[in-house]
């Protein structure tokens, strides 16, 4: 249980340190390096989510996690402990990032009051989608809840409900939006958006490979049914 907690205080954490930096353009955060350590700093803050977050989901990532857990419950709880990595990671972007000093732009007036309605909807996409994927998964809580009832994980069928039935990757495409529909501009979220961005378009390539093996020909006939990233849009018949 107090894994369980751990796991949902940081994800609380890193959740509204995202979208409270992201929301100022990544112009508050709290890093303070002198150039040219901070830029090195923020390329290495950038570069080490996408990484570890994708090669932890490979075979030899599953072992790593095994041995991060807690040793009795390390596999029961290895959803929890990837959880907490990602948590971390995302924190430690957002909060300990240098921030360049430099504002190109800033939403004002019913400008301001639009973008910050599409910010929101960006985030309900994403927290509709992580729920459509299996909530328990996505924030780490299958782990946990599955020692609590002493009974090994299951995990969530191959999603194909809520927004999987418009496009493939709903999550990585929310994800996405929440990165360009922010009120400030800065040199700071463009470098965060569009690297971000191509790993939002590149790693489902490989959650899809995982799908395939998993699912076999299920998956391919969905795969072939739904469009990756955006949504098919079909004429009415007459």
């Amino acid at each position: 249980m107090l894994y369980g907690f751990i796991c949902h205080l940081i994800f609380a954490a890193a959740v509204i340190a995202m979208i409270t930096a992201m929301f100022f353009g990544m112009s508050e955060s709290l890093g303070r390096l002198p150039a040219p350590w901070s830029y090195l700093a923020n390329a290495l803050l950038i570069a080490q989510f996408p990484l570890m977050h994708s090669a932890l989901l490979s075979a030899r990532g599953s072992v790593i996690l095994r041995k991060l857990g807690p040793a009795a419950y390390s596999g029961t709880l290895s959803t929890t402990t990837y959880a907490i990595i990602a948590s971390i990671q995302l924190l430690l972007l957002f909060a300990l990032w240098t921030p360049s000093g430099i504002i190109w732009w800033q939403a004002e007036g019913a400008a301001f009051f639009i973008i910050c309605i599409l910010y929101a909807v960006s985030w309900a996409l994403l927290i509709k989608a992580s729920y459509d994927a299996g909530a328990e998964v996505q924030s780490g809580a299958l782990g946990w809840m599955s020692l609590a009832q002493n009974i090994k994980p299951v995990f969530p069928d191959m999603p194909t409900t809520g927004l999987f039935r418009l496009i493939r990757q709903p999550i990585y495409v929310a994800f996405a939006l929440t990165l360009w529909t922010v009120p400030v501009w800065t040199p700071d979220q463009l470098a965060l958006a569009t690297t971000l961005t191509a790993y939002c378009l590149l790693a489902p390539r490989l959650k899809e490979r995982r799908f395939a093996k998993r699912y076999g020909d299920r998956f391919s006939a969905y795969q072939k049914a739904v469009p990756y990233a955006l949504p098919a849009l079909r004429r009415r018949q007459k």
